[in-house]
């Protein structure tokens, strides 16, 4: 019995001590899991190596994403095996429930962080974006599935950005921006040759594990190594509410806010096609402009290495030319490089493509950079899930879009023949379906302009492709 119990029983009845006993002790069962709870909770929040800081937020976005950027080619040819006949559609609708619910869901992580503090955010949202690695080896249909789920809390960067807030001083907080987005590109720099080599040389299973482990280490080091960067003066007063938390209620703010409008006006009309494009720009290499896995994994290793140059200079670039014309500049280069993607039927044009594409993104962390300067102390991590927010809606409708648009125009995604760049799909004058591999063809991503009909020589120069290969 807890110490204590038997004060004030004196006088009372047998029958009524023995009540008032059992009574205690039935608190006293309740008490140690909610004890244990809060222990654990003050445990998390005193935990850490060293003061906060900008690495801290590093460490965990560079083995995050390079835990994933291990799966790319692997994630491809499961994606192509799981889905046969329809890949692209398929991959557009994961995306696109995985970026809505990310949409629906970042502005409440987002505002609760701004109370109960960014570590255990970081924990829930790197732990459940990293959930789905290991079912890959197990069961494809539930990775996938996992995968969309995942969407309520796939919004680690409004947290870390929330969090590097906290720790830097307004006029470095746009080099701070540079420097994560800078860590996420170099993730993904070495991060898929890497896994393309472990899934040809030991199997898809040693990388599967391999992003397992990485991730447990990314969860680990959260819960051990970084401290808390929020300080108990700088949370709100009162509660959060319903109305900070609520996605549709943070969009009618939007247009109270001319600047925040244009913001968020910005980030939706940029990241559309981008989402959509970066949704399916791997396998569309691969199968659609005759990359090998081996050529996928070193475009994406330059074009990292590329982007951490120029999220580097992202700092100097807003401190000369100022917040909006460095988001023009960014906007500029991304208009560009989806052209050239566009219109490129050449492989060297892809590369050209991926170099405009490292210059264009530099334009979410100026957006993110310019957000958080024009906004309180205690608000940074709603603003930052307003944005992330955005962005997560943008995930959910661009590879959806995207995925319809293929599966409209019949875009075809078979990999038997993954060195000819793959067209959509046509039906012969017997009604037997072909897949047209001519480089004169533009390629697909402008499909309506493939429902031109093909010359009786061509239909013979596709019969002898296929029966090649």
């Amino acid at each position: 019995m807890p110490p204590g119990a038997n004060g004030g029983t004196e006088g009372l009845g047998p029958s009524c001590s023995e009540i008032h006993n059992s009574q205690d002790h039935a608190i006293a069962k309740l008490t140690p899991p909610v004890t244990f709870v809060q222990q654990c909770y003050r445990h998390l929040k005193s935990s850490g190596v060293g003061e906060a800081s900008v690495y801290h937020a590093l460490v965990v976005i560079f083995l995050e994403f390079f835990a994933w950027g291990l799966l790319t080619m692997p994630i491809i040819s499961v994606l192509n095996e799981t889905f046969p006949d329809h890949t692209f559609l398929m991959n557009g609708l994961i995306m696109g429930i995985k970026g809505i619910l990310s949409f629906l869901s970042a502005p409440l992580i987002g505002a609760l962080s701004d109370v109960w503090g960014r570590k255990f955010f970081l924990l829930i949202t790197v732990a459940f974006t990293c959930a789905p690695i290991p079912l890959m080896s197990i069961n494809t249909w539930w990775f996938f599935a996992m995968i969309s789920i995942s969407g309520v809390f796939a919004c680690t960067f409004s947290v870390v950005f929330a969090y590097v807030a906290d720790v830097t001083e307004e006029n470095q907080r746009s080099l701070a921006y540079g420097l994560v987005s800078a860590t996420f590109a170099a993730s993904m720099v070495i991060s898929p040759a890497l896994g393309a080599y472990t899934m040809t040389t030991y199997g898809e299973n040693l990388a599967v594990a391999l992003a397992t482990a990485i991730a447990v280490l990314d969860v680990f080091f959260i819960l051990v190594a970084v401290p808390e960067s929020l300080p108990e003066k700088a949370r709100p007063p009162a509660p959060i509410s319903w109305e900070q938390a609520d996605p549709f209620a943070a969009l009618g703010k939007v247009g109270k806010d001319h600047t925040i409008l244009m913001l968020c006006v910005t980030v939706f009309l940029s990241y559309l096609p981008e989402a959509g494009q970066y949704s399916c720009i791997f396998v569309y290499l691969k199968l659609a402009m005759g990359f090998s896995g081996f050529m996928v994994a070193i475009f994406i290793a330059v074009v990292g290495i590329l982007s951490v140059g120029a999220q580097l200079v992202l700092g100097p670039l807003m401190r000369t030319l100022g917040s909006k014309h460095t988001i023009m500049l960014g906007l500029l280069f991304e208009m560009l490089q989806l052209m050239w993607y566009g219109f490129g039927s050449q492989t060297w044009m892809m590369w050209a493509a991926g170099v405009l594409a490292s210059v264009s993104s530099i334009t979410y962390p100026a957006i993110s950079a310019f957000v958080s300067m024009h906004s309180d102390a205690d608000k940074q991590g709603l603003v930052q899930g307003m944005v992330t927010g955005m962005r997560g809606l943008c995930n959910g409708l661009g590879p959806a879009m995207f995925g319809v648009i293929f599966y409209l125009f019949h875009v075809d995604l078979n990999d038997d023949t993954p060195n000819l760049p793959l067209k959509p799909s046509f039906v012969d004058e017997n009604n037997r379906t072909g897949t047209s591999t001519h480089l004169d063809i533009m390629p697909q991503v402008y499909p309506w302009m493939f429902s031109m009909r093909q010359t009786e020589r061509e239909v013979e120069e596709e019969r002898s492709v296929r029966y090649r290969h």
